[in-house]
């Protein structure tokens, strides 16, 4: 296969390493490039325990672009399970229907983790997603055992290793993968997420505590910037603003209906002063004026005597 490709493209590569580190199956998952195509793979995956699909192994197709990493795979399941339709592409926001929330440090081992832990998720219309009843669901996990995939060869029943004690821990990283990648509820344009009503893109790992610490700074830096402006007015900071700190800083530059009367009168008064300053010194001129013209005319006088 390595002649076929050009190894110096980082597709190829990416590529070619993630086939290493997924060639051995897992309890959980196994996912492996078609002979023939490399940007096509084939994946099975167990169904989460303790749910509708549990005892389910479930197979499918990824599609990657020739951009990956830095565009995301597309996903589509071939094995009937009640929560995804088969041979549609799902509506992830780790697959190709969401570009706008694909991170290039996820793989296809995340895709494959975010597959089991939304499983058991509801599918409240997203696109390529069922909602069928309990009873349905394990009916089809049972059934999924007996699928054989004529295209990559590969059955169901000794596509994965058996459950042991260790298996825990994939469950864990599936549900916490599915906590934080969003499961789209409508097309691309509307991007309400399952769980979120919010459209904003999903977080990545962390991102919710670095979060929460954000929220707080900002709340500090709101009532130190009240305490300052109590005291004295607060100097201009040369930092970028929140739209929630904006508002903060214009509602408390705007001046209170009374300031604005106090101030309306101080101008009013001074106004009043400056016009009786104004006719006082006017008076004191005319008769400092008159003043001298009444003793010019009695000098005048005298002197023809």
């Amino acid at each position: 296969m390595e002649g076929r490709y050009n190894l110096k493209s980082p597709a190829v590569k990416r590529l070619m390493k993630e086939a290493a580190e997924l060639k051995d199956a897992t309890d959980h998952y196994h996912a492996q490039p078609l002979e023939d195509n490399l940007f096509e793979w084939h994946f099975t995956v167990r169904g989460p325990p303790e749910s509708d699909f549990d005892g389910g192994v479930y197979h499918g197709r990824i599609v990657l672009p020739p951009e990956y990493p830095m565009k995301p795979p597309s996903i589509i399941l071939l094995t009937a399970n009640g929560r995804f339709e088969i041979g549609k592409k799902i509506c992830l926001s780790i697959s190709g229907h969401h570009p706008e929330t694909w991170q290039p440090s996820w793989s296809i081992r995340t895709a494959l983790l975010a597959i089991i832990g939304f499983m058991p998720t509801k599918g409240e219309g997203a696109i390529g997603s069922l909602d069928y009843t309990p009873e349905e669901r394990k009916a089809l996990a049972k059934k999924s055992q007996d699928y054989f995939c004529e295209t990559c060869g590969m059955s169901m029943k000794s596509a994965l290793l058996p459950l042991n004690s260790e298996s825990s821990c994939d469950d864990r990283e599936a549900r916490e993968l599915a906590r934080q990648i969003s499961f789209t509820v409508n097309p691309p344009g509307g991007s309400r997420a399952e769980g979120n009503v919010s459209s904003q893109p999903q977080k990545p790992p962390g991102a919710d505590q670095l979060s929460d610490t954000t929220s707080q700074v900002e709340a500090q830096y709101v009532e130190a910037t009240h305490g300052e402006e109590a005291a004295q007015p607060a100097p201009a900071l040369n930092v970028s603003r929140s739209p929630r700190q904006r508002r903060v800083a214009q509602s408390n530059n705007l001046p209170s209906p009374s300031l604005i009367q106090v101030q309306q009168h101080a101008v009013n008064g001074s106004s009043t002063g400056s016009v009786l300053l104004i006719i006082v010194l006017t008076l004191a001129f005319a008769a400092l004026f008159f003043r001298r013209i009444y003793l010019a005319n009695g000098y005048i006088f005298d002197y023809e005597l």
